[in-house]
This record gives structure tokens, sequence and C-alpha cells, in this order.
């Protein structure tokens, strides 16, 4: 907690081969008990299996039963919605995905991430259609979503302008070939970091600990984080937002070690 904000640090799925047998689950836990025991140990998980294929509503039910007060999945968008050469077009794959059942996840439903293709370039009547198909709320659950951009044409103001306008929160993405894009356009942040090496057992060094969270610490008090690359007009100081960090890609065996650690940063950091 941050402020009455809630700043979460978290991986991607819970079903990685190389976190069994004590790298982070221990020696003998079932597979069945995997997700019980992460999210006793982290924040938050982001589902990548939504982008591939629809869930049922049980499978959003037992996630929800299965992990603790306080904890959020994030989910990432269908490819049929993300993967179309005019986004604007997507509003049936859209409504099948929020109509899926992930209302069942209630309040730890965490926001919902539309990850654009790298070569995607920024056309801004198509963006602002596509913005204005994402529903604000489904069956009475509040909707918070958020994108992931790549092609360096997003870098722009009017697309912080549009994101802003729709509240919709412009992912902080480590990722090569993929834009850097640090505004705040809603009221939280997505960070997903994805440089993690293999030779350090925590994914990130302390100096690489250390610069992601300042930059949750100043997401969630409402600040813009110094030394990172803007594209639009700053936006007014806010109350501050909850905050999501994923660790997501490079030396993925190390992304549960790299999420703890960031947590403990957090923590030393009050």
């Amino acid at each position: 907690m941050r402020n009455g904000m809630t700043i979460r640090t978290g991986i991607g799925g819970w079903t990685y081969p190389d976190w069994r047998g004590g790298t982070f689950y221990p020696e003998g836990l079932r597979q069945a008990d995997e997700l019980a025991y992460a999210s006793q140990h982290i924040g938050a998980i982001e589902i990548n299996g939504t982008f591939y294929r629809l869930q049922k509503p049980e499978s959003f039910a037992r996630w929800r039963d299965e992990t603790p007060e306080g904890f959020v999945f994030t989910l990432k968008g269908s490819r049929f919605v993300t993967n179309r050469r005019d986004l604007s077009e997507a509003g049936e794959s859209v409504a099948k995905f929020v109509g899926q059942g992930l209302v069942e996840l209630g309040d730890k439903l965490g926001p919902l991430l539309w990850q654009l293709a790298k070569t995607k370039r920024f056309d801004p009547d198509e963006i602002r259609a596509f913005l204005a198909l994402l529903p604000a709320e489904h069956e009475g659950v509040r909707l918070r979503h958020a994108i992931e951009v790549g092609h360096e044409s997003f870098a722009c103001a009017e697309f912080v302008d549009l994101a802003r306008a729709a509240s919709v929160a412009i992912v902080w993405s480590e990722d090569e070939g993929r834009a850097e894009i640090a505004d705040r356009t809603a009221d939280f942040a997505y960070l997903r970091c994805q440089k993690m090496r293999s030779e350090c057992p925590t994914g990130y060094d302390d100096e690489g600990l250390d610069r992601i969270a300042a930059m949750c610490l100043a997401w969630a008090d409402g600040q813009a984080p110094q030394d990172l690359p803007y594209a639009g007009e700053p936006a007014a100081r806010e109350a501050g937002g909850d905050v999501f960090a994923f660790m997501i890609n490079g030396a993925k065996e190390r992304a549960p070690a790299a999420a703890m650690a960031l947590a403990e940063k957090l923590r030393g950091s009050k």
C-alpha cells in the first residue's frame, strides 16, 4: 500500500516448468496447488492463455477461489481483437472476450491488457474507434483497460491524448522493438519488465530493482518519474493510483524471484 494505493508485483502465468523442483515451487508440490502457492508469494498474475482462447466461467471462479483476498489477475486480450488489420472492426470480438465469464473473478479482476503487434502503426481514427469499443463495465463489474503498443509512431501527443480521454493506461513496456511511453493516461499504471538476466538470481540487480521501484512509487503517488521518455503534455498531478508491475520475459525462470525482490524493495521504501 502507498497512500491508499496498491502496488502489486507479479508474473506471467503460473505453470512454467522451470519454476518447479525448488526454483520457485517446492519439491513435490502438486501442479494443482501451484496457483495457490504462487498467489501467497506474489500480488498478481498476468494470464496469457486468454490471448489464445476463451476460458470457461468455471475456470475464472476456480482461480478466484484458489487465491487469497487482495490478489489480482490481469488478462491479456484476445488475439482475435488485436491481431487484425483494422482495430475499429473488433467490436464483436471485444464483446465476446468480455462476455466469456471473466466477471466471475469479481474484485480479483485487474486490468485487461490489449497487446498490439510491434509492427502496428498508429492511425488516430482507428485507435480512437478501438478505444471507444472497450467497455467501462460488464454485468456490474468495473473494467480497466491497458494498451501495449509497439511501433514508434505511437510515441506522439495525439496517441497520449486519445488514451487519456478514454482512461486507458499506456503500458510501460521494456521490450526490444516496442516504443517506451511513460505518460500517465489512467488512474493506474501497468509495467511489463522484460530485461531479466539468467546470471542474476533476482533477474535484475539492485540498481535495476531500485529503478523499477522508483517508477512504481512515483506512479502510485501521482507523480511523473524522471528521466523517462514522454510523448504528450504532462498530466495534472493526481491523487495517485494502483500500480501493476509484472516480471514477464527475458530470463523467465527468474521472474518469481524478481517479483518478490521488487516487492521487498517497495516494502523497504515505506
